[in-house]
C-alpha cells in the first residue's frame, strides 16, 4: 500500500478539519482509509473528523442530519472534500468502447475490476482533495446565493459546492475538454435570484420550474466526452476525410480568448453534420466542450437522452409560456454565470439554399441579458465557419426548391441519413475560427442603460450578430465545387471540354488571389488541368455534374433536373464574388444613362445592394462604397471613362476578369421578376403560401417558354426572400398607388436583367477569345513541326 500513498495526493490538516469523503466501494474505501492515516500521522495536533458520503448527490436523512450536527458543532471548521480519482490510462481515445468493456481505461472502472486494477497499476487511482473553506465562509455564501431556509439545506448546499471544488481538482487533471456543468436543477432552484423571479409569474410552482429544467437538463459525462465525438467521426468519416481542416493559428487564438471569458460558438449550418463536428472539433483540439441548443424535434427515441448527456440543451419551438421562458432564460444565465461555452446555429436552421440566412436573435437575447445583468464581465460571441467539399443533402434541398416538404426527424430518418453518408467520397470538411465578438464592446458595462433601453439593446445585438455572419463568411474558404459548379451552370446546359473548364476558371482564380481569398488546396489544385479533372470527375454521375464519353475527348455539363443541387455550390461562393458583380451590372445602367453617367453608376450599385440585402450580407455603407472604389481603381481612370459612357464603359467590361453577375446573379434577379409578375394582378394582401404557389407556376411556365434563363429561378426557397423584398418595396397591403408601384418594379428588374444581358454577351466574348487564342496555341507547334520535317 505504501507505494499508492506516495502517489497520492495530500492536503494540509491544521486545527479543527471535517473531512467529506466520497467513497463507493472497498478498493476505493481502502485507499481512502491508508491516506487518512497518512494525515493523522503527519498531522498530530489536528482534530480531523470524517462524514462518508454516497457516490449520487443525494445523500440519505441520516447522513444528512450527521452533516447537520458536524457543521453547527464549529463555525470556524475547515470542510474538506476528498475523492478517489481514477486515472484514464490504458487503450487510445478512440477505443473507449472496448476499454470501457474491458475495465482498462474508464474512469470509475466496475468495483469487481478495481482491485485488479490497483494489483497491476497502483497508479491508476489517487485521492484527491478540493480546496478547504470555513463553515462560517459556506454559511455566508449559502444566505448570499440561496434563499437560506433551513439547516438541512444548509448541509446540502456544502454537499453541492464540495462536489464543485472536487470537480475542479479533477478537471486539472483531466484538461478542458471534460469541463461540464454539474448540479444545474439544486443549484438553481435554491438560488434566491431564481426564487424571486420565480414569484413574479401567475401559476408558477417549483415543481413546474423543476420540470422544466429537467427538460433543458444537459452536460457532458466523462466517458460521453470521449464517446460521443468518436461516433461523430465515425459517421462523417463514412463518406469524408476523417482529418478536418483547421487553420491551426486559429484555434490557438481561440483557445487563449476561452481561457478568460465564457463564450457562444455560432456556427454556420448547411448539413446536420454541423451538430456532430462542433463536438469534434472542440474535443481534438482540447477545447471545453460546449452545450448545443437544438430543437426539442430531435429528442426522440433514446436518442433524446444520449444527445442530452452529449452536451445538447433540447428547447421548444414555441416560446409562448411565461414561466418557460422564464426558465430558459435564467438557464443560459446560470450556464454564462459558471463559465461553460454554448453553442447554436446563428442562422437557426440549416441554409437549403447554400448561402448564409439572416441571423436569429432569441437565443442571443438570452445571453445578452445574462451579460447585462452582470454574470459574466463579458462574453465572447465565437464565429465558426463549417464548409464541405459536397454534401448529399443537396438532393433534399433541391426537393425543397421545388415545392417539396420536410421529412420529420425520426430513426429511421436518421439510419437514412448515416446511411447516406457512406454512399460515396464526399471530400474534406473545413472548420474556421476568425476572431470572437466582445459583448463588452457592443453592449457597454453590465448594469448599463441598455438594461432598461430594449430598442438600443436590439439594435446591438442585430449589429453583433451581423458580425459574427460576417466574420464567417471572410473566412470561408472557396473551394473547387464551388467554382466548377458556377462555371458549368452559366453555360446553361452546353458541355465544356477540360481544356475549355482550365482556361475560363483561371480570370476568377487570379480575381480571388489578388482580394486575397481563402480558398482550399482544391481550388489552388484548378490552376492545373489534373487539379481541374479531379474537380469534375468528383462531381461526376450526377452529383451534380454529367460526363459525356465517347466522342474526342469527355465533355462535362449539368442537365437542367441537377441544376438545383448544382446551385446550393455555387450559391457558397457568391460572396466572394458579390461587390464585383454588382459593379458589372452599375457598368451597364450607367451606359444606358442620358447624363450623369457617375452618378448614375454610384445610384444604381446602392439600389442592387439596397435589391440583394435579404440574400446577401454587405458591408456597412461607407465600406461597400470604398470597396466598390478600391475594386474599379484598378481601372486607370475608371471615373472619366464611366462619365463619357458609349465605348469607354464598354471597354471597361471587355477588360473586366472575370465578367460574372450573370452566372451567380440571375436565379436571384429572375426570381424577384417572377415574383412580380404574379404580384401585377394579385390581391393587395396575397398570402404568403398563395404567392409561392402562383410563382411556382408561373415559374415553371416561364422556364418552358425560355422568359427565365435558369431552371432555378423556379424556386420555392428564392420566391420566400423574393416576397421580403416585395414587402420592403410596399409591394403588399392596401395602398392608393400600389398597381404603379408593382409595375414600376416589375419594369426596374427587367432593366436589371437586360443590363445582366449586356455583362454576358461580354462574358461570352471573353470565352470565345480565349478559345480562339487556346487554338492558335495548339496549332503553332503543328505548323512548327511540319516545317521543319521540311528542312533536309
Amino acid at each position: 500500500m505504501k507505494a499508492r500513498i506516495d502517489d497520492m495526493t495530500a492536503f494540509t490538516a491544521t486545527g479543527d478539519t471535517l473531512i467529506l469523503a466520497s467513497v463507493s466501494s472497498p478498493a476505493e474505501t481502502e485507499l481512502f482509509n491508508d491516506w487518512l492515516r497518512v494525515q493523522r500521522r503527519e498531522h498530530p495536533g489536528a482534530n480531523i473528523q470524517v462524514l462518508r458520503l454516497p457516490a449520487d448527490d443525494d445523500p440519505p436523512a441520516e447522513v444528512l442530519s450527521g452533516l447537520v450536527d458536524l457543521l453547527e458543532a464549529d463555525e470556524n471548521r475547515s470542510v474538506v472534500p476528498v475523492r478517489v480519482f481514477w486515472v484514464p490510462g490504458g487503450l487510445p481515445t478512440r477505443s473507449k468502447v472496448v476499454s470501457l468493456l474491458s475495465g482498462r481505461d474508464t474512469y470509475c472502472p466496475p468495483q469487481l475490476l478495481q482491485h485488479r486494477i490497483l494489483k497491476r497499476d497502483p497508479s491508476r487511482a489517487r485521492v484527491v482533495a478540493g480546496e478547504p473553506a470555513k463553515v462560517s465562509e459556506l454559511r455566508e455564501q449559502w444566505s448570499d446565493t440561496t434563499v437560506a431556509e433551513n439547516p438541512r439545506q444548509f448541509a446540502r448546499f456544502v454537499i453541492r459546492r464540495a462536489t464543485l471544488a472536487i470537480e475542479r481538482v479533477e478537471l486539472r487533471l483531466l484538461g478542458p475538454e471534460y469541463k461540464s456543468p454539474r448540479l444545474v436543477k439544486p443549484e438553481m432552484l435554491a438560488s434566491a435570484r431564481f426564487r424571486e423571479g420565480l414569484e413574479k409569474i401567475p401559476g408558477a410552482t417549483i415543481d413546474k420550474a423543476g420540470d422544466m429544467l429537467d427538460e433543458l437538463g444537459t452536460g457532458w459525462s466523462r466517458f460521453s466526452v470521449d464517446l460521443i465525438p468518436s461516433v461523430g467521426r465515425a459517421i462523417f468519416s463514412r463518406g469524408f476525410d476523417p482529418n478536418i481542416d483547421y487553420d491551426r493559428l486559429e484555434v490557438e487564438s481561440m483557445r487563449h480568448a476561452l481561457e478568460a471569458h465564457p463564450a457562444v460558438l455560432l456556427f454556420s449550418h448547411r448539413s446536420y453534420l454541423d451538430g456532430v463536428i462542433v463536438p469534434v472539433a472542440m474535443q481534438e483540439n482540447r477545447l471545453p466542450p460546449v452545450h448545443t441548443f437544438a430543437g426539442i424535434n430531435l429528442s426522440f427515441g433514446a436518442m433524446g437522452p444520449l444527445m442530452r448527456r452529449s452536451g445538447v440543451i433540447f428547447i421548444r419551438r414555441k416560446l409562448d409560456d411565461p414561466l418557460y421562458k422564464y426558465v430558459l432564460r435564467q438557464f443560459v444565465g446560470y450556464i454564462v454565470e459558471k463559465r461553460f461555452n454554448l453553442s447554436w446555429s446563428i442562422e437557426g436552421t440549416r441554409s437549403r439554399t447554400g448561402k448564409m440566412l439572416p441571423p436569429k436573435l432569441g437565443l442571443l437575447a438570452y445571453v445578452a441579458d445574462a451579460y447585462l445583468d452582470g454574470r459574466s464581465d463579458d462574453i465572447l460571441l465565437q464565429p465558426v465557419s463549417i464548409s464541405f467539399d459536397q454534401l448529399h443533402e443537396t438532393a433534399e434541398y433541391a426537393a425543397y426548391a421545388r415545392g417539396g416538404e420536410k421529412t420529420p426527424e425520426g430513426l429511421s430518418w436518421m439510419y437514412n441519413f448515416i446511411k447516406a453518408q457512406g454512399e460515396r467520397n464526399y471530400g474534406k470538411i473545413y472548420v474556421r475560427f476568425p476572431e470572437a465578438v466582445s459583448m463588452r464592446e457592443y453592449l457597454g458595462e453590465p448594469h448599463g442603460p441598455m438594461v432598461d433601453d430594449g430598442d438600443a439593446k436590439r439594435l446591438a445585438l442585430q449589429k453583433m450578430a451581423f458580425e459574427v455572419a460576417w466574420r464567417i463568411l471572410q473566412v470561408t474558404p472557396v473551394n473547387a465545387t464551388a467554382l466548377v459548379s458556377a462555371l458549368l451552370l452559366s453555360t446553361r446546359g452546353v458541355a465544356l471540354t477540360l481544356d475549355q473548364l482550365h482556361h475560363t476558371l483561371q480570370d476568377s482564380l487570379d480575381y480571388l488571389e489578388r482580394k486575397q481569398t481563402p480558398m482550399t488546396n482544391s481550388a489552388l489544385r484548378l490552376r492545373t488541368h489534373d487539379g481541374v479533372r479531379a474537380a469534375v470527375d468528383a462531381l461526376s454521375n450526377g452529383h451534380p455534374v454529367t460526363r459525356i464519353d465517347g466522342g474526342r475527348e469527355p465533355v462535362w455539363y449539368i442537365a437542367p433536373q441537377d441544376e438545383y443541387e448544382a446551385a446550393f455550390y455555387r450559391n457558397s461562393v457568391i460572396d466572394a464574388f458579390l461587390e464585383t458583380s454588382l459593379m458589372e451590372l452599375a457598368l451597364a445602367h450607367a451606359a444606358r444613362a442620358e447624363s450623369d453617367r457617375l452618378e448614375a453608376f454610384w445610384a444604381q450599385v446602392t439600389r442592387l445592394r439596397d435589391l440583394l440585402k435579404f440574400d446577401f450580407y454587405f458591408a456597412d455603407s461607407a465600406s461597400f462604397r470604398d470597396h466598390v472604389a478600391q475594386e474599379m481603381a484598378w481601372h486607370e481612370d475608371w471615373e472619366a471613362d464611366v462619365e463619357a459612357g458609349g465605348d469607354r464603359i464598354a471597354a471597361l467590361l471587355r477588360a473586366k476578369r472575370p465578367a460574372i453577375a450573370g452566372s451567380l446573379l440571375r436565379p436571384f434577379f429572375e426570381a424577384y421578376r417572377i415574383v412580380a409578375d404574379v404580384l401585377i394582378d394579385a390581391s393587395a394582401d396575397i398570402s404568403e403560401k398563395d404567392l409561392t404557389v402562383k410563382a411556382l407556376g408561373l415559374g415553371q411556365q416561364y422556364v418552358a417558354q425560355g422568359v427565365v434563363r435558369s431552371t432555378e429561378s423556379a424556386s420555392a426557397l428564392l420566391f420566400t426572400t423574393a416576397r421580403q423584398v416585395a414587402v420592403d418595396q410596399n409591394l403588399l397591403g392596401v395602398t392608393v398607388d400600389l398597381t404603379d408601384r408593382r409595375i414600376a418594379f416589375r419594369d426596374e428588374l427587367r432593366g436589371i436583367l437586360a443590363d445582366m444581358e449586356r455583362v454576358e454577351d461580354y462574358s461570352r466574348e471573353q470565352f470565345f477569345e480565349r478559345e480562339r487564342s487556346r487554338q492558335k496555341l495548339r496549332s503553332e507547334p503543328v505548323r512548327a513541326a511540319q516545317s521543319d520535317e521540311a528542312i533536309p
